[in-house]
């Protein structure tokens, strides 16, 4: 159920499968209605007074009546979305619909000409039937479903390799296509860890991996008593260290990093002080927690109390350093407070400022605050740290009792970083015309942050709320989402419209996602794409492939692959459709010529279709990348499979292949050539011939535009083992007795089989030079 809290103690909850908000959500039972901004409008995030279906508490208590129940709930309202949302076609689909019907068409065109041209020759009726239905055969690829099958299933496979796991077949060309990555945030383009970037003490900001590179040892050794920079930040990494109820471990994937059990902000001041020199476990045997005043959602900070005159051993020259910054020598006790800044300046005396304890004037207060206030616009979770030292412990742990007098140390600013390669994967995108868009329920000010640091957004880039979507038609959404990089506190429905303005401006858009939130947007758009570490089973259901490692950078591989895909289906359509087109045009011309019979019978042409249109086109469906197929923009996603001169070339080389074969039969047929039995040879030699035309062809294929002398043979051996097999295969049906008898073949002399392998070449050099013309530019 969805309910409204009346008692809430300290609640957090977890919403990340809702809202995609990486950090619990502090709960409280402040009425939220407003004359500014009605409730409805308000972000999910942003309801603290409401705890919803789905939805885990992680930390504190509460009471809530129930408001919603079942279907009305807002997970199920996301169920219903997912209903009503039905996937379009794959764009390969649609352009297997278009070559279907092309094929069918034709096919019903070529036998009307080849019924009409035999009735027109005098040929009995049952002749004509029969050569209708051979050129039928010749025209109709039969391999071409299984070939685009099985290229797609190998194309699942590689990808499968670079982490990608493909649900649905079709999907795998999709990607290829895309032109807009719309991505989650959280644990997609950041680590899903949160960790300390920048450390603000004593007036002086620092990044937190440059006091990793200066680890307090380093301090030590280098200066004996540090100077009072270092004493601060030691204070505060300390404070933070003991002021705290994480747990560290080593990584046990690397042992140069640590991971934390507990709450994430908790972890990640943990992780800081750790990497800074600090040890936990020492910490806390050396200054033991004797009390504590628990964190409130109202104060925003917590306390813990700590014994300074443990007579523990001392493990290491940072562990004497502590002691003595911590006044121990002196003192009998130290509280320490961590919480929100403001908070903390509110029972704050003095400050470290310029390396010194001074006392806390309203310039110097104006100070802090506006370094948390910077900290917090570029994105940073701000937590201080303060603490007092006490001689006697109070009777009664209450705030009032610990939390005054205090010295305020310094500041934090925590953030979900995003990952390291992420940048330069969103580069690759950017020059493969690919435009990445941030779609999250994060803050504003935290996501435009992530977004400028991976030049998904620019300076000065506007960020579209929840809020703002609320108030926006279809029609003014599609008029910014062509320009707008970052959507923030986002709600499921506002992801599925932003998917569908997308699709209405005539983009391919994938859409990244793992929480139940994502799900109908994931299924609405053309690829969905679900985290397989940190996606719920409802994101994995709807999408069309699973991310194995939850990385943008696997998108972009897998995208890469997709071209790939669709570049070598292109590739096998061609090498297909105009060899059939050359058989076609044999087939047909020589009824056309009195006195010749069809060059080929039924069973030649399914054996012909057997052997080239099988091996060395799934060969072909196995090719590498084009070179620079990451430096284009994706083809249009309304493109004619026929375009971008697959027609031209299909109908070029159909030519150029049946007017040699013609010719070749002709003059065989008219010199009486006879073959090695003295039979009459010019069907087998035609027969010959268009087998191993299409064996240059297929090699001419390997690349789009590149030369075969340039790219060599080795690329792609499979190619090179299917050409040996089909020229294998076709001796066989020529000189074994067997196979004469079933084709009604006749062995050749090696004389005609040389002039049929010479003029075979022709084939390949036309592609050749088709290639050559293409890149100079002369045609496209």
């Amino acid at each position: 159920a969805d309910s409204r809290l009346v008692e809430a103690i300290n609640l957090s909850v977890q919403e990340a499968s809702l809202t995609g908000e990486s950090q619990p959500v502090e709960k409280d039972t402040v009425a939220l209605d407003s004359a500014d901004l009605p409730l409805a409008d308000l972000p999910l995030g942003d309801r603290r007074n409401m705890v919803y279906m789905g939805t885990a508490v992680t930390y504190g208590r509460g009471t809530a009546v129930v408001a919603e129940t079942g279907m009305q709930t807002e997970l199920g309202r996301i169920a219903e979305l997912i209903q009503s949302v039905d996937s379009d076609q794959t764009p390969l689909q649609k352009r297997m619909d278009e070559v279907g019907k092309v094929l069918l068409v034709g096919a019903v065109i070529v036998m009307i000409i080849a019924f009409v041209v035999g009735l027109l020759s005098g040929d009995p009726l049952d002749i004509v039937l029969l050569n209708a239905v051979a050129i039928a055969v010749a025209v109709v690829p039969e391999g071409l479903p299984a070939v685009v099958t099985i290229a797609l299933a190998l194309g699942a496979q590689r990808m499968l390799r670079r982490n990608a796991l493909i649900r649905r077949l079709p999907a795998v060309e999709t990607l290829g296509s895309v032109t807009t990555i719309c991505s989650d945030k959280t644990g997609t383009l950041t680590e899903n860890k949160m960790r300390v970037q920048v450390v603000d003490v004593a007036g002086h900001n620092t990044d937190m991996q440059t006091l990793i590179e200066h680890r307090l040892i380093d301090v030590i050794n280098a200066n004996g008593s540090a100077h009072n920079y270092d004493k601060a930040h030691a204070l505060l990494m300390a404070g933070n260290m003991l002021c705290n109820d994480a747990v560290i471990e080593e990584d046990p994937n690397n042992s140069d990093r640590f991971v934390s059990i507990g709450d994430p902000t908790e972890g990640a001041l943990v992780v800081a002080a750790t990497r800074y020199g600090l040890n936990k476990e020492h910490m806390d045997a050396i200054f033991n927690r004797v009390g504590e005043v628990p964190f409130s959602s109202e104060r925003k900070r917590m306390t813990t109390a700590h014994l300074l005159q443990n007579q523990v051993m001392m493990a290491s020259p940072e562990d004497s350093y502590i002691m003595r910054v911590l006044g121990a020598n002196t003192h009998h006790y130290i509280a320490i407070s961590k919480g929100a800044a403001d908070s903390l300046l509110d029972v704050c005396t003095h400050a470290w400022i310029e390396g010194e304890i001074t006392e806390l004037d309203d310039a110097l207060r104006g100070r802090i605050e506006k370094a948390n206030n910077d900290m917090a616009q570029n994105g940073l979770r701000v937590l201080g740290t303060a603490y007092r030292h006490m001689d006697v412990l109070p009777e009664n742990w209450k705030h009032e009792t610990v939390e005054h007098d205090m010295i305020f140390i310094g500041m934090v600013g925590i953030i979900d970083p995003p990952r390291p390669e992420v940048k330069a994967a969103v580069a690759i995108c950017r020059a493969a015309g690919i435009r990445p868009v941030m779609i999250t329920g994060d803050h504003p000010l935290t996501a435009l942050n992530i977004a400028k640091q991976l030049d998904i957004a620019q300076e000065g880039d506007r960020v579209i709320t929840g809020q703002e979507l609320n108030r926006m038609s279809m029609e003014d959404l599609e008029a910014v989402v062509e320009l707008v990089p970052v959507f923030a506190r986002v709600s499921p429905e506002h992801k599925l419209n932003i998917v569908q303005a997308l699709q209405n401006k005539g983009h391919i858009a994938a859409m990244t996602g793992d929480g139940v939130n994502d799900a109908p947007a994931l299924k609405r758009s053309d690829i969905g794409v679900a985290m397989g570490i940190t996606g719920t089973a409802v994101s994995k259901e709807a999408a069309d492939m699973v991310i194995v490692d939850d990385n943008f950078t696997t998108i972009v591989s897998a995208v890469e692959e997709g071209r790939t895909i669709y570049d070598n289906v292109r590739r096998f359509i061609k090498y297909l459709l105009a060899s059939n087109t050359g058989e076609l045009i044999v087939l047909l011309l020589t009824q056309l010529i009195g006195g010749m019979s069809l060059p080929l019978t039924t069973l030649q042409i399914l054996w012909m279709n057997l052997i080239t249109d099988g091996i060395p086109a799934l060969a072909l469906g196995v090719e590498q990348a084009e070179p620079g197929s990451m430096k284009r923009a994706p083809y249009a996603p309304n493109e004619s499979m026929f375009g971008r001169g697959l027609g031209r070339h299909i109908l070029l080389v159909g030519a150029v292949l049946g007017a040699s074969g013609l010719a070749l039969g002709y003059w065989a047929w008219s010199n009486n050539i006879e073959a090695a039995n003295g039979a009459l040879a010019w069907n087998t030699m035609v027969f010959m011939f268009l087998t191993l035309a299409q064996m240059g062809h297929a090699l001419a294929l390997r690349s789009h535009r590149e030369s075969l002398f340039t790219i060599g043979l080795r690329g792609n051996r499979l190619l090179i083992g299917a050409v040996i097999l089909t020229v294998i295969l076709q001796l066989m049906a020529i000189y074994l007795p067997f196979f004469n008898n079933l084709f009604q073949t006749n062995p050749l002399t090696l004389g005609q089989l040389a002039i049929c392998l010479v003029l075979s070449t022709i084939v390949f050099w036309a592609v050749e030079l088709e290639k050559l013309l293409i890149r100079r530019g002369i045609l496209s």
